[in-house]
């Protein structure tokens, strides 16, 4: 009973243990409603092609009616002997309806039916997930805005230290570009993902008269798998989307770690919202970002993912392997992992306390604006390599007096250059620096507001 479906070439089942290990219905049950849908787009061609009765084909979609129904309910008889999601579904359908019930399967194998269902399953957690993303920069720009008058503005960073000042809404915005090529990766992979395997059966195609065409465009395909041996035995399709989440969640990750960052005492820079902390069993004083933390470690799980369904695929001969099995767990967490990722990043953003004080005086301190100087420098005709030394003097004597840029008076300008003059003090004002960096896609006021103007259009929000 337990393996009907092709126990007859055996005297024997597996044993308890390979049939534990062979099973996939644990994490493959996720696939029913692509499944419930494929069968009943398959029994309509079966009919149209006459490989079907009417009253068949009236049986089988009120057979699979009622077991969409019980699984919605929580009531199928899901059991863990039938190996597959695939399996459960044609049983209960056969003990629902009787023989027209065995007659599903006609013209299809399990090798065409989970490559269609796992295309079906992923083209619409992609689109679940570009939502989300959509969400997230809807965010992004709103925080940028908010965040421009009156301009927070914080050390911009290279190599970790303090290198020129930003605005905190430049900051939004870099991350803003970043989960934009995010999603274009993800629809870039939606779209060649969108060609059906169902009709190529084992690995040769089928002798029954099938229509491939009606089945592909009923299920929302671009058209079906031209080479039935490739339709079944790639997996290519998820590896890039697999390569679009690992590069999506470690955005995610880098903007998580920026944040733990910014949040100790050492930067002081912003406080994490109660909401998305936690505390210490033992110090009353903590306030641990662990859900930061945990965005930033789950990006491994992502990359493992990965890493997982390509050692998979290499080397695998084609057509169907077992080994492909293993495909949909490592994917369903990836989706779940990165799901819930960006969805946290969305509800925290807005509730970030950014230390305005804090960032200016860090953004000020440093020598984050000894550019200018340079800047200045090359503008009045000095080769910029040797305005770079000569403000690299400056800055070293500075160190050595424990003083800061600000401090420097005209007089002191001019005896490390004659060409410093009136026009150079208004530089060591960090005002004036944000301001100079005005070129496109730059860090001044007017630069940004021209692009939250752009974005605001492309996520909806304007």
């Amino acid at each position: 009973m337990a393996h009907r479906t092709w126990g007859g070439r055996f005297a024997e089942g597996p044993s308890e243990l390979a049939a534990r290990f062979n099973a996939s219905l644990p994490f493959d049950r996720a696939l029913w409603r692509e499944d419930l849908w494929q069968n009943r787009v398959h029994a309509r061609m079966l009919h149209r092609v006459g490989l079907l009765s009417q009253e068949e084909l009236e049986a089988i979609l009120e057979g699979l009616e009622r077991i969409e129904k019980e699984i919605e309910a929580g009531t199928f008889p899901w059991r863990e002997e039938l190996e597959d999601v695939h399996m459960n579904l044609e049983a209960r359908l056969i003990e629902l309806i009787g023989p027209p019930g065995g007659k599903l399967h006609t013209a299809r194998s399990r090798n065409d039916q989970v490559a269609t269902d796992l295309r079906l399953f992923l083209r619409g957690a992609i689109d679940e997930l570009l939502v989300l993303l959509l969400e997230l920069r809807q965010v992004l720009v709103r925080e940028a805005e908010r965040h421009l008058e009156p301009l927070y503005v914080l050390p911009g960073y290279t190599h970790l230290q303090r290198a020129q000042p930003i605005l905190l809404s430049h900051w939004f915005l870099a991350y803003y570009e970043m989960l934009l090529r995010d999603a274009g990766r993800l629809r870039d992979a939606r779209e060649r993902l969108n060609e059906s395997p169902l009709g190529a059966a084992a690995l040769a195609g089928t002798g029954f008269p099938i229509d491939r065409h009606y089945t592909a465009r009923e299920l929302g395909f671009s058209a079906p798998m031209r080479n039935s041996l490739d339709a079944v035995a790639s997996r290519d399709f998820a590896l890039e989307v697999l390569s679009a989440l690992n590069i999506g969640m470690l955005h995610l990750s880098r903007m998580a770690e920026e944040l733990i960052l910014y949040s100790t005492e050492e930067f002081g820079f912003v406080e994490i919202p109660d909401a998305f902390a936690t505390g210490s069993s033992i110090m009353p004083q903590k306030k641990n970002p662990d859900i930061l933390e945990l965005i930033r470690a789950k990006a491994g799980r992502v990359l493992g993912a990965l890493v997982a369904l390509s050692t998979v695929v290499k080397g695998l001969p084609l057509a169907y392997n077992k080994d492909l099995q293993e495909d949909k767990e490592p994917l369903l967490d990836a989706f779940a992992t990165y799901r819930d990722s960006l969805k946290l990043l969305t509800a925290l953003l807005p509730g970030l306390r950014w230390r305005r004080e804090r960032m200016w005086r860090a953004a000020e301190e440093g020598y984050a604006l000894a550019t200018e100087l340079a800047d200045y420098l090359a503008e009045k005709g000095l080769p910029f390599r040797e305005a770079h030394h000569v403000v690299g003097r400056l800055v070293r004597r500075l160190v050595e007096e424990g003083r800061a840029l600000k401090d420097l008076t005209l007089e002191e300008l001019k005896a490390h250059h004659p060409l410093f003059a009136e026009d150079a003090l208004p530089l060591l004002r960090l005002e004036t620096a944000i301001h100079r960096r005005n070129s496109f896609g730059g860090t001044a006021p007017l630069a940004v507001r021209e692009r939250i103007l752009e974005a605001k259009k492309e996520v909806g929000l304007a």
